[in-house]
């Protein structure tokens, strides 16, 4: 320390030393601006403007004034910006010559107000105090630097010298490792190293003039360490540099600068040194700071005159200006810095007075955007920010007497400009500022008096200072050698001049000295300067900037793209995968079928069979359609006969043609062939034509077209019969009458006409249906034989329908149905559900059903024996129609108010289940309940109720996750918008910093507790706790995704690219002190700096972020799921990669410290702790003990239990199979109950993994592996159906593979019987409440299916629980869903069949069980509201519902919308597939 009392004066960093009182305008910090002070603008043209080429009063040199610069450098560093930005702007007054020659009055010059001591500034006993970024000791740290490490990197290490360029006579060129001020070249606005060196002071290269003084002390330095050298052969390099470095700050602080510059400067003496003062106080004033830049900026001649003393007699001498078109040398050469300091040193300075040239006032480089700016406004300004005292202040402070009168300036002075000063400050002296006050001086004793005393007050406080022989630095005799040393003697050791060249005093010029200036330059001696240019930092960015920013934007849309692409191919090997079992087609002639215009040709083959039918096959052998040939009198081919003689078109009348397009002539020309021979063959004739391609597609009749002619057809069938409106079915007249009479002469062929009816044309009912309608029997059903049999099933009575019926089925037309018709006729109706009765069933029925109506005895029936067959079903069959699917849209609505059965006064409560108990069957009607009467307001209010009521723990859990969230949010917003260290960020870009702190704290919370939603094992041990009674823990993935897109929200924070890439770097610099650097090129970032080249915006980082975000949301979606598992299991084990990023995202910290593991270790550890518990499962190899295919694509698996596999019925497991050639984990219900010693599911094949599953245990591919292959196992885990027997009543709805859980309920039940309860009402008639050790319970178990087929294995299942089930206690119901609608002829006949076999055998005519079989889908809402009133007791029923989302998505409506009454609530628990 220089000070060892006081370790902090004159260091860097340190304060300034304030003479006065601070004058703020709030006495703390707020700078004076207008109106308390004039406009600094027109304030510099008023005091500085003035002619250029006076001469100094003493003769000063320039190089005396650009030596003072380089003097001011060494003890002065206030350049540095304060954090926060703050800015005290200069306006341009309107119609400004310079900077506003529009006179727009829009023009503002930034000015960036110098940094300050961060503690100060606070209240008026602490103003605002600026500080010193150097060391304010005369130290040559212009030369050295302020720092060692600066000093360091100044150095070659070689010789004790300064590291120099090629020649040794330049310093070295920066190359970035030494922040040296880079100002933009203010006439095109360009930048960089070129011309820039490494010197002492970050300002040495502001200008040429300064930096070649720069230069001569670098030269110097280097000059003294080789004399040093050789004189001293075995110094170090360190002991040459550091005699050097001493020599050379004594000698820069002694007789050049307090004993040489300084007199000649203020034209007084400097006090006699008196010894080191350790309590006087050195530290710069801020007076000092303003007074001595402004002073010697009256003295900065327009330019400088080179001197080259090699030049010849008479040539003419080149003059540089102050403000030329480049601030620096550009790539400076040894002639040009020898010339330049001879030229200074032999030109006399302007006069020491109020003006100052116009290249400093109007074409001083300017600052941010800006290319020029006033100097001396600047300056004023800064005088202001400083907090400098009045003039009149300073005068007392310095023992000068005040000014009393605006006179006391004159005579030197024009009285114009003394008017205009006086006005500016409203005629009031004790206003005037200090430094416009000591500009108006004659004798500028003012800025004399605070200069001297602060370089006074620098040498007695020095305790290095060279005179002070008590530091021991110095000898005398080395003193009084350093005494005797002049800038003359620098000069001449560091030029190629002699010293007789250069006059010895080189800091005054006086006549005779050698190389005299031709004449006093002025600005008219010197080219225009290129005026002031406003930079666009955004210039040529936005297209750029856009384009990313649409990419970004775009990247969910790309990944949407690439998942269509991979879902195409999985869906294309997926059918691959199904076609290998698929028929060889390659006999077959192929071709692409032509379906029209507007739609995609599909590849087919062609089938002739013996039996004159042509069948359209797919890749798959399926027939896609069959066309007789046999009522065609002779076959119509027309063939094209262009564009490659490809397309073909058969004409079928009565049906749509078929056109097929053959790859080449010769595959037509051999189909062709074929069709003739085998036409020849069946003794038909083939008649061909040819006419071009166009032509024969525009005669063909396509598909969409028939269908069109076929809805006019039903749309005036049905209008005839109901008699709608012709509006509504349209008139004749407003269609095509070609077309319309077409569609109503136009006959329906047997396939046609089983589509209608939604069924197969080969089926039985068909045939009858149609053998009954087809009275001309042609093969095809005209418009009034259709419209004779829909008349009977539309308006029809029950004797007409019944009538119908036995015509239908009297083959032999002799008027008595026997018991073989009467077979035919059952097997007709049943086959629709996939002929699930065997012969003998079919008969047992038929014989119930004759020994019911008492005619066991005959063996046919009459029409009247079979219409009192059906007595019991009058109502039914009055209800019954035919249902086609040819209706038109705009038909039903009309069809419904016409049809009979709508007309009918049904009950108000109508029968919904039915249950059989000892033989009987009975209905349950629904109670009839007292219902409050409440308006529209009560009934709002009372559903919000239920609503909370109902959802309170979701509700709970949302709002405490969301209150949390937005608590996150606030508090880093707030922090950073008002309680954050000023930074000046918030100023920057306060919505953007708000917008992206905030953003960033909740996806550092969201991200991370998302995990605990994972947390599988952990949920299935909490959901037995009481904090399953708090917490849905069902809920977990649903919570999962709305925490993601919570999340997706808060990931786009993309505002402060564009605000930071428009930012100067001076701002930047204080808002990212770590990155930024303010080096005075002011150019910020480009916006793909930030983009890609910052850790937290580079490609790894930010934008692979996004990326990978978009790649998992797209992949996570429903649709993609379920079409590629593997995707979605792939891309979201991306979540490693995304905590990577998440981390390296912020661990540059260019705002805060990296925060996101406060939120992350919790569950991080917990989320691992599950995982490695999981990890050890699957670790272990489980064997397959046994495996079989079962119908509807089902694979049963049974496998060895784990040891300590303890799990619950309903639960879930998650399987891997390696022989499969992947690891990925599926997620299966258990069917096995817990009971059991193996476990087993029951796997359909739906997808890609469960299909190649089946086929890997199908028997072919067991034959050739030899073995079960094994599986590995990741569970149990919890779900809400294992919450099941928690529920007083609990209902099980199974839908399709959805039945998986309650296959482990059924079995568990079978396993576990209840106890009988007291005998109680149950809904079906029986008791079905149900003792579990603990309250009294009821079951119903709904099963949803297709058909009754698609899962045998689960009517084995219940078939085991009926039989053991003695008291009835589970009542189950099974609804067919593949039949038409209710009161569809087929369905009427079907419920019959049905009633008379339960009489019979007690069991469904269709599963075999005791349960009853629906048809249709259930009526969820009457069954619910059914349920309310049976057991009113009950506060809450569990519905537990597995299966598609159209079933379970009913369920929960109903569920809902029953939920709204205040009643007993339905607690839905659901899981789709």
């Amino acid at each position: 320390y220089n000070n060892l009392l006081h370790h902090s004066r004159g260091s860097v960093g340190a304060r300034l030393l304030r003479l006065l009182p601070a004058n703020y305008a709030d006495g703390v910090y707020q700078a004076l601006q207008e109106p308390h002070v004039p406009n600094a603008r027109h304030l510099s043209n008023v005091v500085a403007r003035g002619p250029s080429g006076l001469p100094s009063r003493r003769n000063t040199t320039a190089l005396a004034v650009f030596f003072g610069f380089h003097v001011l450098l060494d003890i002065l560093g206030t350049e540095k910006p304060g954090c926060p930005a703050e800015f005290l702007n200069i306006h341009i007054p309107p119609g400004d010559l310079v900077f506003d020659p529009a006179g727009t009055g829009d023009v503002v010059l930034p000015f960036q107000r110098i940094h300050w001591a961060m503690e100060t500034g606070q209240s008026p006993n602490s103003p605002r105090e600026q500080t010193n970024e150097v060391t304010g000791w005369l130290d040559g740290s212009s030369i050295y630097g302020p720092l060692h490490s600066w000093s360091d990197a100044l150095r070659s290490f070689s010789g004790g010298q300064l590291a120099s360029g090629p020649g040794g006579r330049i310093p070295r060129e920066t190359d970035g490792r030494v922040h040296m001020w880079k100002a933009l070249d203010p006439s095109t606005g360009q930048g960089g190293p070129q011309g820039i060196y490494d010197l002492g002071s970050a300002w040495g290269n502001e200008n040429r003039f300064l930096q070649a003084v720069s230069i001569a002390w670098f030269r110097y330095h280097n000059h003294l360490a080789a004399v040093l050298a050789q004189g001293h052969p075995t110094w170090s390099d360190e002991d040459l540099f550091q005699h050097a470095r001493k020599w050379v700050i004594a000698t820069f602080q002694v007789n050049i600068v307090l004993y040489e510059w300084l007199p000649t400067l203020l034209g007084t003496q400097v006090p006699e040194y008196k010894g080191y003062q350790q309590h006087l106080d050195p530290s710069l004033s801020p007076e000092f700071v303003a007074a001595a830049g402004q002073f010697l900026a009256t003295m900065v001649p327009p330019g400088v005159w080179g001197c080259s003393i090699s030049s010849l007699p008479g040539e003419e001498s080149h003059s540089l200006p102050i403000s030329p078109q480049s601030t620096r040398l550009q790539q400076a050469k040894e002639v040009d810095v020898d010339n330049l300091l001879l030229g200074m040193s032999s030109q006399i300075a302007e006069q020491e007075d109020n003006i100052v040239v116009e290249d400093l006032q109007d074409y001083w480089y300017g600052p941010l955007k800006y290319s020029r700016t006033d100097y001396v406004a600047s300056s004023l300004q800064r005088g202001r920010d400083l907090g400098l005292p009045t003039y009149n202040q300073a005068r007392e402070r310095f023992g000068l007497e005040p000014l009393q009168s605006w006179s006391d300036f004159a005579p030197h002075l024009e009285q114009q400009v003394l008017e205009k000063v006086a006005a500016l400050y409203d005629n009031n002296t004790a206003g005037l500022e200090l430094l416009p006050g000591g500009m108006l001086e004659v004798d500028s004793s003012l800025f004399s008096a605070i200069i001297l005393d602060q370089f006074v007050r620098l040498r007695d406080g020095d305790r290095f200072w060279f005179e002070n022989t008590k530091n021991g630095l110095f000898t005398v005799e080395e003193i009084r050698k350093i005494r005797n040393t002049t800038f003359h003697d620098v000069l001449a050791a560091v030029t190629s001049t002699d010293s007789a060249d250069l006059q010895p005093h080189v800091f005054v010029w006086r006549k005779g000295d050698p190389c005299p200036q031709p004449q006093q330059l002025t600005a008219q001696h010197l080219a225009n300067c290129t005026p002031m240019m406003v930079l666009d930092y955004f210039k040529g960015s936005g297209a750029g900037f856009g384009i990313i920013i649409v990419v970004l934007c775009c990247l969910p849309l790309v990944t949407l793209f690439v998942a269509w692409i991979v879902a195409i191919l999985r869906k294309r090997d997926f059918q691959k995968l199904q076609q290998k079992q698929s028929p060889v087609l390659c006999s077959f002639p192929s071709a692409m079928e032509w379906h029209g215009p507007k739609t995609d040709s599909s590849p087919v083959y062609i089938q002739l069979q013996a039996d004159e039918v042509l069948k359209v096959l797919d890749r798959t052998g399926s027939v896609l359609r069959s066309i007789s040939l046999k009522a065609h009198q002779r076959v119509e081919v027309v063939l094209s006969s262009n564009k490659g003689n490809k397309a073909l078109l058969l004409k079928s009348p009565k049906e749509y043609d078929l056109v097929l397009l053959f790859s080449e002539e010769t595959e037509r020309s051999n189909f062709t062939g074929k069709l003739q021979g085998y036409l020849e063959e069946n003794g038909l004739e083939l008649h061909m034509s040819e006419m071009k391609e166009q032509s024969l597609m525009k005669r063909a009749v396509t598909q969409e077209q028939r269908k069109q002619t076929l809805e006019t057809f039903f749309r005036h069938l049905f209008a005839q019969v109901l008699e709608i409106n012709r509006s509504d079915a349209g008139e004749l007249n407003f269609e095509s009458s070609q077309k319309a009479k077409e569609s109503l002469t136009c006959e329906l062929s047997r396939a046609e006409f089983a589509e209608a009816l939604g069924l197969k044309a080969h089926s039985m009912f068909v045939d009858s249906m149609f053998s009954l309608a087809d009275k001309d029997g042609n093969g095809y059903i005209s418009f009034r034989e259709f419209l004779d049999i829909l008349v009977v099933f539309m308006k029809g009575s029950p004797q007409e329908k019944s009538k119908v019926m036995f015509r239908m089925y009297d083959i032999d037309e002799n008027g008595f149905l026997s018991k073989e018709e009467f077979l035919r006729m059952l097997r007709s109706f049943i086959e629709i559900s996939n002929n699930c009765l065997s012969r003998d069933q079919a008969e047992q029925v038929t014989e119930s059903m004759f020994r019911a109506s008492g005619f066991q005895d005959r063996d046919e029936l009459t029409w009247e024996d079979f219409h009192y067959m059906l007595r019991d079903h009058d109502s039914e069959l009055r209800l019954t129609q035919l249902c086609i699917k040819g209706i038109p849209e705009v038909l039903k609505q009309n069809l419904h108010n016409h049809a009979s059965f709508i007309r009918k006064k049904e009950p108000k409560s109508p029968p919904v289940f039915a249950r059989v108990n000892q033989y009987q069957l009975r209905l349950y009607t629904e109670a009839k309940r007292k219902k409050y009467e409440r308006n529209k307001v009560q009934q709002k209010i009372q559903e919000f109720k239920r609503f909370v009521e109902n959802y309170r723990r979701h509700i709970v859990c949302v709002v405490l996750f969301s209150a949390i969230t937005t608590g996150v949010f606030m508090e880093r917003a707030y922090y950073y918008a008002f309680a954050s260290p000023s930074t000046g960020i918030a100023q920057t870009t306060f919505v953007g910093i708000i917008i992206s702190r905030g953003s960033a704290a909740c996806i550092s919370f969201m991200y991370s507790y998302i995990l605990l939603t994972m947390c599988r094992n952990l949920i299935t041990v909490l959901r037995e706790t009481f904090l399953n009674h708090y917490i849905p823990f069902d809920a977990a993935v649903d919570f999962h995704r709305w925490v993601a897109m919570g999340a997706l929200i808060f990931s786009g924070h993309i505002v402060n690219v564009y605000i930071f890439s428009v930012t100067p770097l001076s701002v930047l610099s204080c808002l990212f002190s770590n990155v930024f650097m303010d080096d005075g090129s002011q150019l910020p970032q480009k916006y793909y700096w930030w983009f890609f080249q910052t850790i937290p915006g580079e490609i790894t980082a930010g934008v692979l972020l996004l990326v990978i975000l978009a790649v998992m949301y797209v992949f996570a979606t429903r649709h993609f799921r379920r079409v590629s598992f593997q995707g979605f299991w792939i891309t979201h084990h991306l979540y490693m990669l995304l905590y990577i990023l998440v981390i390296i995202h912020g661990s540059y910290a260019l705002i805060q410290q990296p925060r996101f593991h406060i939120y992350f270790i919790i569950p991080a550890l917990i989320y691992s702790a599950d995982k490695l518990l999981s990890l050890s499962r699957k670790k272990v190899e489980i064997s397959v003990v046994k495996a079989e295919l079962l119908p509807s694509g089902v694979t049963h698996l049974q496998f060895q239990r784990p040891q300590d596999f303890d799990y619950k019925s309903g639960q879930w497991v998650r399987i891997a199979c390696v022989a499969l050639g992947t690891s990925e984990y599926h997620p299966f219900t258990l069917t096995s109950a817990p009971h059991e010693d193996t476990l087993s599911l029951h796997i359909r094949a739906v997808g890609p993994w469960t299909t190649r599953l089946r086929e890997l245990y199908s028997p072919e591919s067991l034959a050739l592996i030899g073995k079960l292959p094994k599986l590995y196992l990741d569970g149990p885990f919890g779900e809400g159906h294992q919450e099941w027997n928690k529920f007083k009543v609990s209902v099980l709805v199974g839908g399709g593979i959805g039945v998986t859980p309650f296959a482990s309920i059924l079995k568990d039940l079978v396993f576990n019987p209840p106890k009988m309860p007291p005998p109680a009402a149950g809904l079906f008639g029986g008791s079905s409440m149900i003792h579990l050790g603990r309250s009294p319970m009821w079951i119903y178990f709904i099963w949803v299916t297709r058909t009754q087929r698609q899962f045998e294995w689960l009517a084995d299942i219940i078939r085991e629980v009926e039989e053991v089930d003695r008291n009835s206690l589970v009542s189950v119901h099974i609804y067919i869903t593949q039949l038409a609608e209710k009161f569809d002829l087929r369905t009427t006949m079907l419920y019959i069949c049905e009633r008379h076999f339960q009489k019979v055998l007690n069991k469904s005519l269709f599963t075999g069980l005791h349960a009853i079989t629906h048809f249709g889908r259930p009526p969820f809402v009457p069954f619910f509201s059914s349920l309310q009133e049976v057991h009113r007791e009950v506060q809450k029923i569990g519905v537990f519902s597995c299966g598609p989302p159209g079933m379970t998505k009913s369920v929960e409506k109903a569920c809902q919308q029953l939920n709204k009454k205040d009643q007993t609530y339905f607690a839905h628990h659901y899981e789709n597939f």
